[in-house]
């Protein structure tokens, strides 16, 4: 309907005043109607009239046209005009509540959450998860065939730092010595591993030295697919511990992953195709290959260091040829944290230069940190981080105080809406009581506004109906209802979760109000209300289901 409002209003306009131009509608307060437009004030210089002359002449014609989706039309201020669609038309829009399918018949990838093995996976890669998962439902909703994949560094200087560290403590590289690590211990032991490496490797010149030449062994035991070395044996078994750690906590927040691309498989693809470009786009410097990124207004960042090892660069560049080949992908969109962006401008500017549709086609959106109290960042280095898991514990425990039970769903939801209900980009402080309380805007309050519906629903004898006619506080549901493929739209054009979620808090609060004034059951109006009580739970729960959260049976 918004669509044909806009079209009328447009074939309008330039029959009037033979001008064309970009429309869109807004909503304004539900008081002055249910779309607004300044495109009166727009037109006024371009036709040489006052802006308010203009919506007369508009208002005018709308008005003699006797529209059958018009119920009234109004000028507000200096020219903005505000409509009021019939019960009819209002009705209509709830027909079909799909989102517009912009993606439809496009392949996408989505890449995100991306833990290094040998790390611990800390609270922003939970919340990288859980944004990632978002806006992959978002693009799937509009008809995207989507693909989930995953990245980390298998390889690389952190790995050195935590083998060396391993090995230093086994007194031996012999992998028969991990049976003595209990099987319930091994992330932790291996994060431990990471934080006393690069700890040494800060502070001592011969041991960094020590480091630098085993990661140079383990990139070997990569390259050469190596599975029978003591230290080969040794990477492999503590690799697959932190794969198994990252399976079963993706399996305990509901995130699931097609493909997990090791850096050790785009390691080669990266440094070939840099080599490649050596001359036209990548020249050397001290030994090392770099990009001048200056040249772009961007920073010069090395793609193959002075021991000819790819770094993170070159990885991520395999890594983008590599999903092409994969998936043969219309679009690629990363999601990683802020303090990547400009490192990805650099890639993503370097790639531009040899395969500038692989670039065009790549998306790179960036998110705010989850900080501890006292505004202090995470750092794995330091070992002073919070933990994926201690957020879900943390949740977990606030829920038990405030409520007595042990419900995952209910905890998962709370965390989930409160990372998603800030707008993507700024940091973030996580408060474990305020995201489970059962009132307010937080994923518990959604949870249970659809408990709630439900449970109305089988409490129903009376079977539902069609509106025709719509009184005041059917017509204000109906009017919020009406903007949820709107607000989804908006939420995958900009890959913006947030906007979901300030919707489904906000139609939450318009059923509360008319649920208090609307007898649902037992009146003469009964059989249209379970209709549009139906329609509410139904986009109350496809919401919820977008952002990734649960909708429980019963709370």
């Amino acid at each position: 309907m918004k669509a044909s409002v806009e079209q009328a209003l447009l074939e309008l306009i330039e029959r009037l005043f033979n001008a064309q131009l970009d429309l869109q509608l807004t909503r304004p307060d539900p008081r002055f109607g249910d779309y607004t437009t300044n495109v009166a004030l727009r037109l006024a210089g371009t036709v040489q009239q006052a802006p308010r002359q203009v919506a007369e002449a508009i208002v005018a014609d709308l008005e003699a046209q006797s529209i059958d989706w018009l119920h009234d039309v109004q000028i507000a201020g200096p020219g903005f005009i505000n409509l009021t669609l019939t019960d009819a038309a209002l009705l209509s829009q709830l027909e079909s509540l799909q989102p517009t399918q912009t993606y439809a018949n496009k392949i996408v990838v989505a890449e995100y959450s991306d833990p290094n093995p040998f790390k611990v996976l800390h609270a922003g890669h939970f919340y990288t998860s859980v944004v990632g998962d978002a806006i992959a439902n978002l693009v799937a909703a509009a008809g995207a065939e989507v693909h989930r994949v995953n990245f980390g560094g298998d390889v690389g200087m952190h790995v050195g730092k935590t083998m060396w560290a391993i090995i230093d403590e086994l007194k031996s590289e012999s992998p028969e010595l991990l049976q003595t690590v209990p099987s319930d211990k091994r992330s932790e032991w291996l994060a431990a591993a990471y934080v006393r490496g690069n700890n040494l490797y800060e502070d001592n010149a011969d041991i960094k030295a020590e480091m630098v030449a085993l990661n140079k062994r383990i990139y070997d035991i990569v390259n050469t697919d190596d599975h029978t070395s003591d230290l080969a044996q040794l990477y492999w078994t503590c690799r697959q511990w932190s794969y198994d750690y990252f399976d079963a906590f993706y399996e305990r927040i509901a995130t699931q992953f097609e493909k997990y691309y090791p850096e050790s498989q785009t390691a080669a693809i990266g440094l070939a195709t840099v080599k490649e470009h050596i001359g036209s786009v990548f020249s050397e410097s001290d030994g090392a290959i770099v990009f001048k990124g200056e040249d772009y207004g961007l920073h010069t960042r090395v793609f193959i260091n002075n021991q000819g090892i790819p770094t993170y660069e070159a990885k991520d560049v395999g890594l983008i040829i590599k999903k092409q080949e994969d998936y043969k992908f219309d679009e690629s969109i990363i999601i990683t944290g802020n303090e990547q962006a400009q490192y990805m401008a650099v890639v993503l500017k370097a790639i531009e230069q040899f395969a500038p549709e692989l670039a065009q086609a790549t998306t790179h959106r960036t998110h705010g940190i989850v900080k501890l109290a006292g505004n202090v960042k995470m750092s794995s280095r330091r070992g002073n981080i919070l933990r994926a898991v201690d957020v879900l514990d943390a949740a977990a425990e606030a829920n038990q105080v405030a409520t007595g039970k042990d419900d995952p769903a209910v905890v998962l939801g709370a965390i989930k809406y409160a990372f998603l209900k800030n707008r993507l980009g700024g940091d973030i402080i996580y408060d474990p009581a305020d995201s489970v309380a059962l009132e307010g805007n937080s994923g518990p309050y959604l949870q249970y506004a659809l408990v709630r519906a439900r449970s109305i629903q089988r409490k129903a004898i009376e079977a539902a109906s069609t509106p025709t006619d719509l009184d005041v506080a059917e017509r204000q549901l109906v009017l919020k209802l009406s903007q949820y493929v709107e607000t989804v739209d908006l939420a995958v054009a900009e890959y913006f979760p947030h906007h979901i979620c300030g919707y489904l808090y906000e139609l939450a609060q318009v059923f509360n109000r008319f649920y208090e004034q609307s007898r649902v059951l037992d009146d003469p109006r009964t059989p249209q209300r379970l209709a549009l009580l139906g329609i509410y739970a139904d986009v109350l729960q496809n919401g919820l289901s977008l952002l990734g959260i649960p909708a429980p049976e019963s709370m």
